[in-house]
């Protein structure tokens, strides 16, 4: 018999948060490649940090967020460069 432990009932909350937090973020720096991605992928970027920071089951997933972020960052500014739209 193996015992399991059981996780705490008020970090619940935190990882439901993180969890949106990083959805949110890789929305985000999925639509700033085509809207300004100077301005909106530096606070999609910091929302998947926060992510991270919580922790929690959720931490794969804010991991994808911090690499879909940065892959849309590069992405996002070689678009804007190239078709002359504005980075800000």
């Amino acid at each position: 018999m193996s015992a399991q432990s059981q996780p705490h009932p008020s970090s619940g909350t935190a990882e439901t948060i993180a969890s949106f937090l990083a959805a949110v973020s890789i929305f985000a720096s999925c639509i700033a490649v085509a809207y300004r991605p100077g301005r909106v992928i530096p606070f999609a970027l910091l929302l998947a940090l926060l992510a991270a920071a919580i922790g929690g089951r959720a931490s794969r997933l804010a991991a994808w967020a911090i690499a879909i972020g940065g892959v849309c960052f590069v992405v996002g500014m070689a678009v804007a460069v190239l078709t002359d739209n504005p980075i800000f």
